[in-house]
């Protein structure tokens, strides 16, 4: 990957390629119960916070010894009822529904997930007797040139039953290249030991690996693309589907949201009906309600909208903002720790920081709430059916009553009464004949 970050905490899809084989791992385990150990080596000092945060058990490889010595060490204190699964960190788009079947057949026997491809270059073969059986897997580099012909490859992914690990693993050989301990050797072994190995055909993609950033990018569009299959099938309209983003988890939008090109959402996610997603907007951690337009290059991050509201265009809500029904925030605004009560409309060029405002409220143009005073935050308190002139500076900590009305240009230092006016700008002068500085032509 040519890079400091381990490979397996590169993101696909908005999650680390760790983290989507840990989730599908989870699910077995809320099926089946059980408990998760991800074995960790290179890079365990950035690999194994992530691995905690994920609910997961770290191991320690000291020695970067092979698959089948990783697995011994997995095993080390482990039980020997049971039954134990080996999945990848670099193989991310393992589903359940492909180790069910693996899960059923490996109760009593050692089994290995392959699968059958176009182009198993780089790929362990499988290799079959007369009857079928697995007999062996053939690394690329060791096989002959008939043996280079089968397209059955190796996924590495196995179940067995822990005891037949903990008998198997030991009698490893490391007389190879690398004096490693394979986990492929695992299948000769039982073969000789008279127990039969069955290999399960998955999916293809269930077996693809990353090993560099192509590979990273080609994973990202066959799960791209079926995220936004999915989407459409529930009914959401993708204008230009290629071009829409679904990152992370948690996202759900209700039928009849229409999702314009160049959008990308970031879950955890949840849109009402008949919602529209303008064009090159970013959303992040949004909740939206029913029939709301966000416009175009708006961006909105672990914010909350209500129904019926309008966004944008080119507008940005901040963490902590939550619209009411039927708002409007316009283009250029920014908003950030606001609440924006029932029909109150920040419709052009103004922030609203740290701020209450009440239900039909207007904010004018070039509005700023005054909220950070160099050392602190303070808080702004809009009631019911204000408005605020344009260009008004609201120094915060301040509060303006039901109904109050602030003059264009004025800057509000103290609260202000309800039903009242406040202005503060200094009187306009006049002067006749005024002439204006002119340039000197030397």
């Amino acid at each position: 990957m040519h890079s400091s970050l381990p490979k397996i905490l590169h993101h696909l899809a908005g999650e680390p390629l760790l983290g989507h084989v840990i989730a599908t791992a989870q699910q077995l385990i809320d099926h089946h119960g059980g408990r998760i150990r991800v074995v960790t080596g290179h890079g365990a000092e950035q690999v194994d916070p992530f691995v905690e945060s994920a609910g997961a058990e770290v191991v320690h490889q000291y020695e970067q010894l092979g698959t089948g010595h990783a697995l011994q060490v997995a095993l080390n204190d482990i039980e020997p009822e049971g039954q134990t699964l080996v999945l990848y960190g670099d193989v991310p788009l393992i589903r359940v529904s492909d180790l069910e079947p693996l899960l059923t057949a490996g109760s009593n026997q050692l089994v290995v997930l392959t699968a059958h491809v176009d182009n198993p270059s780089g790929y362990g073969r499988m290799i079959r007797d007369a009857d079928g059986s697995v007999v062996g897997i053939v690394e690329h580099r060791d096989a002959t040139a008939s043996e280079l012909q089968i397209r059955e490859i190796n996924s590495g992914i196995y179940a067995a039953p822990t005891a037949l690990f903990q008998e198997l693993l030991p009698q490893l050989p490391n007389d190879n290249a690398q004096s490693e301990y394979y986990l492929t050797d695992c299948v000769h072994l039982s073969v000789q030991a008279g127990k039969p190995v069955q290999g399960i055909q998955g999916s293809v993609t269930a077996t693809m690996g990353v090993n560099d950033r192509a590979q990273l990018a080609a994973l990202n569009h066959l799960l791209q693309t079926e995220r936004r299959a999915a989407l459409m099938a529930q009914g959401v309209t993708l204008v230009n589907p290629d071009t829409v983003y679904i990152n992370g988890t948690g996202i759900s939008i209700g039928s009849d949201t229409v999702i314009e090109p160049n959008v990308t959402l970031n879950g955890p996610i949840a849109i009402g009906h008949q919602v529209t997603i303008g064009f090159g907007s970013h959303l992040t951690g949004a909740t939206i309600g029913d029939q709301t337009v966000i416009k175009p290059y708006t961006v909105i991050d672990s914010a909350t909208v209500g129904s019926m509201a309008q966004v944008g265009p080119f507008a940005r809500l901040r963490p902590g903002t939550n619209l009411g029904n039927s708002t409007h925030i316009g283009n250029f605004c920014e908003t950030k720790n606001a609440v924006v009560g029932e029909g109150s409309k920040v419709n052009h060029l103004s922030y609203v920081g740290d701020a209450t405002l009440g239900q039909d409220v207007n904010i004018g143009a070039g509005t700023i709430t005054c909220n950070y005073d160099g050392a602190q935050k303070h808080q702004t308190t809009i009631g019911n059916h204000v408005f605020v002139g344009s260009n008004t500076s609201l120094v915060a900590p301040v509060r303006l009553g039901d109904g109050a009305t602030t003059g264009a240009g004025s800057v509000i230092t103290t609260d202000v009464e309800p039903q009242s006016l406040a202005l503060s700008r200094s009187k306009q002068l006049n002067i006749q004949g005024y002439q204006r500085p002119k340039k000197s032509k030397d």
